[in-house]
């Protein structure tokens, strides 16, 4: 099992910057792919952002793609998400995910373990 706390989320207004942060339980956190999906209301759950077990791969969305940042500290056990020149759009509740294994993956059915969500709101 591992259990997944997600922090940093607020408000803010557009063009501006928000930090995410993950915490994970498990000491074999290094074990585990992350990732990052969001949702809107009314809206599916949709993928953010994917990280490799080490670090190397990472792989976002296109809609975040060069805006957003995804890290992993495994010495610590956390990921984080540097959000950057956030847009309206980007309101959502923001889930962190951890998978078994290596593996980058961008649909929700790929990931074994997920936080409660954080609250991003961006205003106009």
């Amino acid at each position: 099992q591992v259990q997944l706390v997600e922090s940093g989320g607020g408000l803010v207004q557009a063009g501006g910057s928000l930090s995410l942060s993950c915490a994970a339980s498990r000491r074999t956190f290094s074990n585990y792919a992350m990732g990052w999906f969001r949702q809107a209301p009314g809206k599916e759950r949709e993928f953010v952002a994917t990280i490799s077990w080490s670090g190397e791969n990472t792989y976002y969305a296109d809609s975040v793609k060069g805006r957003f940042t995804f890290s992993r500290d495994n010495a610590k056990n956390t990921v984080d998400l540097q959000m950057n020149s956030l847009k309206p759009e980007d309101t959502a509740v923001y889930y962190c995910a951890a998978r078994v294994g290596n593996n980058t993956y961008a649909h929700p059915r790929g990931y074994d373990y997920w936080g409660q969500g954080t609250q991003v709101t961006v205003s106009s």
